[in-house]
């Protein structure tokens, strides 16, 4: 799942012409000599016919058409994070009487997220606005009218009062609504956690190949944000079906097939929500009398300021003999009684992205490029390595203590053993693991089966 990398604000208190255009204006000259009696094809420009071939390829296919016997369909997806909003361009390909596969994404992502706008709604559009002319010029305009547009917000929004989370909401969907694209009553809603985490499922199996072929053997999905943190698999044991607490089984319709997913979001469990629980703030809350919060998970060597969700913290480590056994002890005492434990995760295959990623990247334990795979013991032999360290030295990051022990704790409350080997990917076979993709691909599946007439 792609994220804009985001910590929390810190602050110390120490402190001739191109063969390119030439190229370029010979398809433009040859399209408009083939389609000049088409004056709705203007929108192939110079600037578009100069993209590359995989453009030039795309841009005369007509909508519902076949390129070598495969049907071509495109779909939209804006991500709106606490973070920052991203949008996804996907295109995908099905051949004759098989599942469908993507050929092609387009990311761009912009900073902050919508959230920011909460009290100055009218500036949310510019953006919104920026993101959508990138879906212009990567998708064929004769596509434009039957491909689908979603914004779906996660933990950013949740967190919001409703009010103005709705108000946000609607100026979005005012936007997209003079879009040239197929925008639904539903195109803008906040995601639910296990949406979230059922999206991300849907994405990673397609990808593996797992939703190509019933019966095969699907694979897990760990994802940790800023506000939330999910796990989603497909149960085969009964007794975990009868055994899960109400709220953690979700039905799912893909490609005529029902999976019953153990899947849940924990609103609060993501990594920056989580230290701020582990420092002793309260969400969305300033310290009272703007107390300065201390902890042992911080570096003995940090004082300074930690900026929330718009608000500020003055924090500061604890200078102390045996780190990470309290620190370690006080994240237990965050997560005690919020993580329901399964036996039978410990059994399936688990892909874990996000701040598990990035994390385990920074400390060397996957190739930060490649990604890789690790146990779950690595995380608290990290950890134990980093919190000793702080005794003696300062770190390069004041909450890398905090965050490994947060995580090593995490998986163990989920019933992770030591030696669970765990896959960490940012991409599979070149294609980014965002629930986003899984998103759209869900919405899209679920118009044609209402046989919506666009598509």
């Amino acid at each position: 799942m792609r994220k804009i990398p985001n910590h929390g604000t810190l602050r110390m208190t120490k402190v001739a012409y191109p063969l390119g255009l030439c190229v370029g204006l010979f398809i433009y000259v040859a399209y408009i000599k083939w389609h000049r009696a088409s004056a709705a094809q203007a929108f192939f420009t110079i600037a578009g016919a100069a993209s590359g071939a995989r453009w030039t390829q795309q841009a005369f296919i007509s909508p519902g058409s076949a390129t070598h016997g495969h049907e071509v369909f495109y779909g939209i997806m804006f991500d709106a994070g606490s973070t920052g909003t991203r949008i996804h361009v996907f295109q995908f390909a099905r051949p004759p009487g098989e599942t469908p596969t993507l050929t092609h994404e387009t990311f761009k992502a912009l900073k902050p997220g919508l959230s920011a706008y909460a009290d100055d709604v009218e500036k949310s559009a510019q953006g919104i606005q920026e993101l959508l002319n990138v879906a212009k010029q990567h998708i064929p305009y004769d596509f434009w009218k039957a491909t689908p547009l979603v914004l779906k917000a996660t933990a950013g929004l949740r967190l919001l009062p409703g009010e103005k989370a709705q108000k946000l909401l609607q100026k979005v969907k005012e936007v997209f609504k003079a879009s040239p694209f197929l925008v639904g009553d539903d195109c803008v809603s906040i995601m639910n956690g296990t949406d979230e985490g059922v999206s991300a499922w849907i994405t990673v199996n397609f990808l593996t190949g797992s939703l190509k072929t019933p019966g095969s053997s699907s694979v897990g999905m760990l994802d940790l944000g800023g506000g939330s943190t999910q796990i989603t698999f497909l149960p085969r044991v009964e007794g975990t079906l009868q055994a899960s607490p109400p709220g953690h089984l979700t039905a799912l319709q893909m490609f005529n097939r029902t999976y019953k997913l153990y899947s849940y979001s924990y609103l609060g469990l993501g990594l920056m929500s989580a230290r701020l629980a582990i420092l002793g703030g309260v969400e969305g809350k300033p310290a009272e009398d703007d107390k300065e919060l201390v902890s042992p998970c911080l570096s003995p060597w940090f004082r300074g300021e930690w900026e929330h969700a718009e608000v500020t913290y003055r924090i500061s480590g604890q200078k102390a003999v045996g780190l990470y056994e309290l620190c370690a002890s006080r994240v237990s005492e965050v997560l005690r009684n919020k993580v329901h434990r399964t036996e039978e995760a410990r059994h399936v295959d688990f892909y874990a992205f996000s701040y598990y990623y990035d994390l385990a990247a920074s400390f060397g334990l996957i190739d930060a490029e490649k990604g890789g795979s690790l146990v779950v013991g690595d995380f608290e032999i990290a950890a134990k390595y980093v919190c000793r360290t702080l005794e003696t030295q300062p770190p390069s990051s004041p909450f890398a203590c905090m965050d490994l022990t947060y995580i090593s704790r995490l998986l163990h409350e989920f019933g992770f053993p030591g030696d669970k080997v765990l896959k960490l990917a940012r991409k599979i076979d070149n294609v980014e693991t965002s629930w986003a993709l899984g998103a759209i691909f869900h919405y899209i599946d679920s118009l044609k089966r209402q046989k919506v007439p666009a598509l």
